[in-house]
């Protein structure tokens, strides 16, 4: 499976998550979800459970 695609499921796997558009250049993803249902916190983890890394996060 190629990384857009990993990234695609590991997200769409999240409840509350309704689109999801990935890109690699740029490196971006635009998710539109339900915040009452996922928060940014799960879905940061999503994407780093997924083996990438997100802006703005530390694993350090």
């Amino acid at each position: 499976m190629g990384c857009v695609n990993s990234v695609k499921t590991a997200l769409k796997n999240l409840p509350g998550v309704i689109e999801v558009e990935v890109s690699l250049n740029p490196p971006l993803a635009t998710i539109q979800h339900d915040p009452g249902n996922t928060s940014s916190d799960q879905i940061k983890e999503a994407i780093l459970d997924a083996g990438f890394e997100v802006a703005g996060h530390s694993t350090k």
